[in-house]
């Protein structure tokens, strides 16, 4: 251990991403990034910046995200006190657990979901324990504890991709009127059903998104927050005691138009739900059992063929997916849903690797 490090660098397990390895003709399935290009109007927005007001680059940006947050409430039908934008929906999600979720109680999250959750906890010392998903890979609700100080999981689930319904969420959310509700919705837009909606009504909801899945902004690095003024709030006093401009010109131009142009996001996600079920149709067809997903990937598993095998024997013939090695899941890949002729070279190739190992 290096000398100069504080007791809580040593203690720190990190969040591990998907790898990004730069190989000529690699077909990268591993990290759920979106296909296809973004929004024409997204790309304009940056080179109107860059050619118009780029002088401007030498000056911070707006602190408070103002357009960009304006987009993301005409959008939703929110005021824009109930929106907050940071770098990524990652950078939200810690002020989130930096602001909301370190009580004395316990925050609690399924046993199989986002992995950054645990990394956030563990950096932020905050007391934490799961709930099991069912055998059917669900997250059930009524499993949650009465003393808990809060709960967060995605919607759908990740790395399953099941999903709840807004009504079941909704009804929790009065059952529990007083333990602080936080959904991650980074990939909501590929069949899900939003909560957004839900915040006007609900001041223990708060709800997390992601400009990176159904937007095609990985790179930009935009992530948002819906919930009443009082939690969003607690965010923006964070993010002004850590980085007061989170949100670069660029990112904040692309953003606002990818939001606003709906005809691109509606035709995008349309193509990569096609893509979806043809391929968890080859994969059935190969033997594998396929869990029904509202993302844009699939979680599978073959009954007689391991997982780390098939990963290995995908990545010799470049083609990135990924195996998580944990309880109850060291059985299953999560596979991005690719373009149609990803998905098809993917296919061949699980068709070829299941008769040989």
């Amino acid at each position: 251990m290096n000398p100069f490090w504080s007791p809580l660098v040593g203690r720190l397990s990190p969040y591990v991403p998907g790898e990004q390895p730069q190989i000529d003709g690699l077909i990268k399935l591993n990290t759920n990034e979106n296909p296809y290009p973004p929004s024409p109007r997204a790309i304009e927005a940056i080179r109107a910046v860059l050619e118009a007001d780029g002088d401007r680059l030498r000056l911070y940006p707006d602190p408070q995200s103002l357009s960009l947050r304006q987009a993301a409430g005409r959008l939703h039908g929110t005021p824009i006190d109930h929106v907050f934008a940071g770098n990524g929906s990652d950078e939200v999600l810690a002020f989130v657990f930096q602001g909301l979720l370190h009580h004395d109680r316990p925050l609690v999250f399924p046993d199989i979901t986002y992995s950054f959750y645990p990394s956030y906890c563990r950096l932020y010392g905050i007391p934490h324990a799961t709930f099991n998903i069912t055998d059917a890979f669900e997250i059930d609700l009524s499993l949650v504890a009465a003393d808990v100080g809060a709960v967060i999981f995605p919607n759908p689930n990740a790395p399953t991709g099941r999903a709840l319904s807004r009504d079941r969420i909704e009804q929790f959310l009065r059952d529990r009127p007083t333990t602080l509700v936080v959904v991650d919705e980074a990939y909501v837009d590929f069949g899900a059903q939003s909560c957004v909606p839900l915040v006007c009504e609900h001041p223990n909801l708060l709800v997390t998104q992601s400009l990176s899945k159904s937007r095609a902004l990985a790179g930009m690095r935009v992530g948002l927050a819906f919930g009443q003024p009082g939690l969003i709030e607690a965010l923006v006093r964070i993010k002004d005691s850590f980085n007061s401009y989170p949100i670069d010109r660029l990112a904040s131009a692309a953003g606002a138009a990818a939001l606003e142009d709906m005809a691109w996001f509606s035709e995008n996600c349309r193509k990569i739900v096609a893509n979806r079920d043809w391929l968890t149709g080859a994969l059935q067809d190969h033997g594998f059992q396929v869990l029904p997903s509202m993302a844009n990937f699939v979680f599978v598993r073959h009954p007689r063929v391991q997982a780390a095998g098939l990963a290995a024997g995908l990545r010799a013939r470049k083609i990135l997916v990924r195996h998580f090695d944990k309880p109850r899941i060291q059985e299953w890949l999560r596979i991005t849903v690719g373009t149609r002729e990803q998905c098809e070279a993917l296919a061949d190739a699980v068709a070829a690797l299941t008769s040989i190992l």
